[in-house]
């Protein structure tokens, strides 16, 4: 819909008069140009929960400032984490400002709804998406606000435990390995150094000492083939796994038993490939991978609830206001 025209703001209006939620992530301002804000669709349904997803929030020096997931990750600190020892900052591999925001946007309106069946109220709910990635801290900002420390880029290696990292083995490939104190003798005796590791049986030890321990353990570790190496620590039920690639996770046997990979058929295109919810629900159905809806897919039949005919549907696309 173009807010431009009288038409969809009407149209908005009616779909808010039954909705359960909105979400919107306009610029802060924007929707209430149109008498499309929380105040006024709220006026005309007090149940509705209205969420304002935006960069920044609705209020603060930033918040009208723009922003993309890497700009998000810059400022909420997770870039400055990631890298390795001695290197300049890194994003994830993932735009993990965008996903994580859907997370918390999802995590709010449950929460919403279920205030709403308390109350019988409804609210604006505004998100950050800058908010969000402060959110995640949560470690570092813990050792920050107890130690002080600004913690440093150190690759795949873990500020308070020793070893926690990922090591690569003979063959080239990479393995990651964290182990607890429980897991340190089992380790040093699977590696063939169970005399050397007595001399670090407390991870405070090992911490203090991290770059003898972990030179040790990148030499011996590197004198063993990848597969090896895992059935040597799961023998010993050391926490190890493969630094998986993407093709290598996807075809996994492991995921492939929890049916985490599935398609649908998606008109044009044929067969999908596709990742499914990542939980199983015990007691109810659960939901099969479907295909997205097409642009427009369900804008007919949303209207028609709305009591429109379908010349009224069709004068507005032509008037190109939906």
């Amino acid at each position: 819909m173009s807010l431009r025209h009288h038409d969809p703001r009407k149209l908005v209006r009616e779909l808010a008069k039954r909705a359960d939620v909105l979400v919107e992530n306009f610029p802060v301002g924007t929707l209430g140009k149109f008498a499309l804000d929380y105040a006024s669709l709220a006026a005309i349904n007090p149940r509705l929960i209205y969420v304002s997803c935006t960069g920044f929030g609705q209020s603060g020096p930033y918040a009208h400032k723009k922003g993309y997931d890497t700009v998000f990750q810059a400022m909420g600190g997770i870039m400055s984490l990631t890298g390795e020892r001695g290197g300049g900052p890194v994003k994830p591999g993932l735009p993990v400002a965008d996903l994580t925001s859907g997370l918390w946007v999802v995590i709010a309106i449950l929460a919403a709804l279920a205030g709403r069946n308390r109350t019988g109220a409804g609210g604006h709910i505004d998100f950050s998406m800058l908010d969000g990635q402060v959110s995640l801290l949560t470690l570092a900002a813990a050792r920050y606000f107890a130690l002080g420390e600004i913690p440093p880029r150190l690759g795949t290696e873990h500020p308070g435990r020793v070893p926690s990292a990922s090591f690569r083995c003979k063959d080239g490939k990479y393995a990651h390995i964290t182990a607890s104190d429980q897991h340190w003798t089992p380790l040093c005796q699977a590696l063939g150094i169970e005399e050397w590791g007595r001399a670090f049986p407390d991870n405070a030890i090992r911490v203090l000492k991290r770059h003898d321990v972990m030179a040790e353990l990148t030499a011996r570790i590197s004198e063993l083939a990848r597969a090896e190496l895992i059935a040597k620590l799961d023998a010993a039920d050391v926490p190890v796994g493969p630094v998986n690639d993407v093709a290598e996770i996807l075809s996994d046997p492991h995921v492939r038993a929890r049916r985490l990979v599935g398609s649908f058929d998606y008109p044009d295109v044929g067969e999908f490939k596709a990742l499914a919810i990542p939980y199983k629900f015990l007691g109810w159905d659960n939901p099969e991978i479907g295909a997205p809806p097409t642009l427009g897919q369900h804008t007919e039949a949303l209207l028609a609830e709305l009591g429109l005919s379908r010349e009224r549907i069709a004068e507005l696309r032509e008037k190109r206001a939906i």
